[in-house]
């Protein structure tokens, strides 16, 4: 008997034990391509099994995928799961007594996945990047791969064998190593746009399982600027054949909805960029880091996406930036109210008189906004104007006219904010956020003696504002309640509280203040009102860097070229940060050795100096910083009061000597009284949080703002 028994605990011991060396560490599935798997697109996806146990297998709803799993350098498993129809699929994975589960949710390759329901009619331009002729409403064409070679001359040019070596083929750097300069270029529709995909190739076709040898293990994400009214395709993308980037072994991606001008939406940019991004990673592997590039609405689209949905991009590079479209709209709207008013009641103001009232280094600025970008909140003129694309694709007889075509297509760039703001019922128009009552435009100018008081007076009981078509009238604008709570609960406005926070940024700030028509719009405040936000959200903006250089050709390569370096050093120093300390504190820690707020004095010579406004320190006599009307009027820096609360007139705001017909006119000018910008503005709330969704395009009518929610 005690044999028995001691023959039954040896075996009960053993059991356990090997119960425990199965169990080992646990099993985890992840969704390489993007890390929140209920917002898949696209008939693949791939997957990431850790740890790679003895004797795993992996399913995919119930069949078995594991001879697709290869191992890799980190002792995990790679994996593509394919042939995904749109819905609910299950991925499990097992090794002995341990197991894991995960719900894949996929959407159509065509969206939406969470921006809301999509535009219609929806005009396509597939054909003008060489695909196939595309129908509505989903413009959709088969994908193109061609391949491009740099010329020792400095010039990409066509290659039909990407194997062949021309006679003046140039030479790329990757990691140390010299490869010939072919291009793999990519071209295809996703999300109702024309994405395009570029990086360097051996000839070997890309897999997702073993990367290639010509690719560094990095993306650079393009965005391009403008802001439009949408309802096509786009002609153009971020630009993806970049020899600063593709010479070094990044991979460049874009596509035509990460253009603003061709859609003013940042919630359609940034669910258009997760899904190029998630292309890009099926086919060719996963991804270091995304690092985000672009100009004006490019930086606009940066710091929006970085914020609202943090993880698209990982480190930011804004240019000659904007905070947000709808920032820039104010002051845009104001200049286009300055223009009628000094073209009639106001002619008597001299330059200087109005350069003051404007704020800018430069009035010529005013006019540059008022004749490229005003029309945007008008339905119609962005339609016929449009200054970055040449696009034509939406015709005359499809557009909004009041008397022939009502429910016409209404290309402002209001109205691209529909499934946020939605629709006012009684006008067909999408509810507005513009606001320019009790502003007192010239306020500084008056109190710096560089306007008369009756001139003061004039200007603010002339000024009037605009109607839902976007035509000037005497009483002032006044925003929707519904609009400007959407605008702050949904980071249309730029808060800077959310991933921003936790977001290496270098903004690039090239002096374009007195550059001429249509460049000088990109003026520096704009650079420190973000900066300013994110002080007020976060009580810190270590995670920001200025620099400004000039835009001479010299000076603007050698600030991309540092930038893109410091950038990529950044992020490499956040992910090799394992300690204990919070993200924000990587981010702050992590910023390379020299980067710092400064200047470029000429190509050779970058200086370190605090970027302020007003300008101070060493940078401060070759790189001013200006204002703009909302700043003179006493708006905050922060900028982020769309719609001001009003108090009675205070006359101590003056600097200047009151009679008691002074102050009746005063009265009589604002009789709702003026801004008073110690309190938060009407709606201005806290964001509901990142990743909010507006549907994907099912039971939902486009326009009526259906309540956001938070994506998982």
């Amino acid at each position: 008997m005690r044999t028995l028994l001691t023959s039954m605990l040896t075996v009960v011991l053993v059991a356990g034990l090997v119960t425990q060396a199965e169990a080992g560490e646990p099993l985890t599935i992840t969704t390489v391509a993007n890390p929140r798997p209920g917002l898949l697109s696209g008939p693949e996806t791939l997957l990431r099994i850790s740890p790679a146990a003895p004797r795993l297998r992996v399913t995919q709803d119930g069949r078995d995928i594991t001879a697709g799993f290869l191992p890799q350098a980190d002792g995990s498993l790679l994996g593509l799961a394919t042939g995904l129809r749109s819905g609910d699929h299950v991925i499990a994975a097992k090794a002995g007594v341990r197991r894991a589960t995960t719900r894949l949710t996929v959407h159509p390759s065509t969206g939406p996945v969470f921006s809301g329901p999509q535009q219609q009619p929806f005009f396509c331009e597939t054909t003008v990047f060489g695909l196939a002729a595309a129908a509505q409403p989903d413009c959709s064409a088969p994908t193109v791969v061609t391949y491009r070679y740099r010329n020792t001359a400095g010039a990409f040019q066509p290659l039909s064998d990407p194997a062949a070596r021309p006679a003046d083929l140039a030479t790329a750097t990757v990691d140390g190593r010299d490869v010939p300069y072919v291009v793999r270029l990519e071209t295809g529709t996703v999300d109702r746009a024309v994405y395009q995909i570029a990086a360097l190739t051996d000839g070997t076709p890309p897999s997702p399982l073993r990367p290639l040898q010509t690719w560094n293990g990095r993306l650079v994400y393009t965005f391009g600027g403008g802001c439009n009214g949408g309802y096509h395709q786009g002609n153009s993308t971020g630009g993806v054949l970049n020899d600063l980037m593709l010479s070094q072994g990044y991979a460049v991606a874009s596509s035509t909805l990460n253009v603003l001008d061709q859609n003013c939406s940042t919630m359609l940019s940034a669910e258009a960029a997760m899904m190029v991004k998630e292309r890009f990673i099926n086919t060719y592997g996963p991804v270091r880091h995304t690092i985000g590039w672009g100009g004006s609405g490019g930086a606009i689209q940066q710091y929006a996406i970085a914020d609202a949905y943090p993880g698209i991009v990982d480190g930011i590079i804004p240019g000659v930036s904007f905070p947000d479209a709808l920032s820039v709209m104010g002051v845009t709207s104001d200049c286009d109210l300055f223009e009628h008013f000094f073209t009639a009641a106001g002619s008597g103001f001299t330059p200087a008189q109005r350069q003051a009232v404007a704020g800018f280094p430069s009035y010529s600025t005013c006019r540059s906004w008022d004749q490229s970008f005003a029309n945007r909140i008008t339905p119609t003129g962005s339609c016929n104007k449009q200054i970055f694309s040449v696009s034509d694709a939406i015709p005359a007889e499809a557009m909004w006219n009041r008397e022939t075509n009502p429910n016409g297509v209404k290309c402002s760039m209001n109205q691209q904010l529909a499934n946020q703001f939605g629709i006012d019922p009684r006008t067909g128009f999408a509810h507005s956020a513009l606001d320019n009552v009790g502003v007192q435009y010239g306020l500084r100018a008056l109190n710096d003696g560089k306007i008369t008081l009756d001139q003061f007076v004039a200007l603010n009981r002339e000024i009037g504002g605009f109607d839902v078509e976007g035509t000037p009238v005497a009483r002032r604008t006044t925003a929707d309640r519904q609009a400007l709570t959407a605008a702050y609960r949904d980071s249309v406005l730029v808060s800077g509280s959310l991933g921003l926070r936790t977001t290496p940024i270098i903004d690039q700030r090239t002096n374009l203040d007195q550059a001429g028509f249509l460049s000088d719009i990109h003026t520096s405040e704009w650079s420190f009102v973000l900066r300013a936000r994110l002080h007020k959200a976060n009580g810190t903006s270590a995670n920001q860097v200025i620099i400004a250089n000039q835009r001479t050709p010299d000076q603007t390569t050698a600030a991309n070229r540092y930038q893109l370096a410091a950038m990529d050093q950044w992020l490499t120093n956040i992910g090799a940060d394992h300690s204990r300390r919070s993200l924000q504190q990587k981010v702050i820690a992590g910023k390379p050795a020299g980067l710092a707020d400064g200047c470029y004095l000429s190509a050779t010579e970058r200086i370190a100096g605090p970027m302020t406004s007003p300008a101070s320190g060493p940078c401060a006599a070759q790189y001013p910083v200006g204002e703009n009307p909302r700043l003179v009027a006493g708006a905050p820096l922060t900028s982020d009061v769309l719609k001001c609360r009003l108090r009675p007139v205070d006359f101590t705001q003056y600097r200047v000597p009151l009679t008691p017909a002074d102050k009746a006119a005063l009265r009589e000018t604002f009789p709702e009284g003026v801004c008073d910008y110690r309190l938060p503005g009407i709606g201005q709330t806290s964001p509901l949080g990142s990743w909010l969704g507006y549907g994907d395009g099912t039971n939902a009518t486009f326009g009526h703002a259906p309540s956001p929610i938070r994506l998982r």
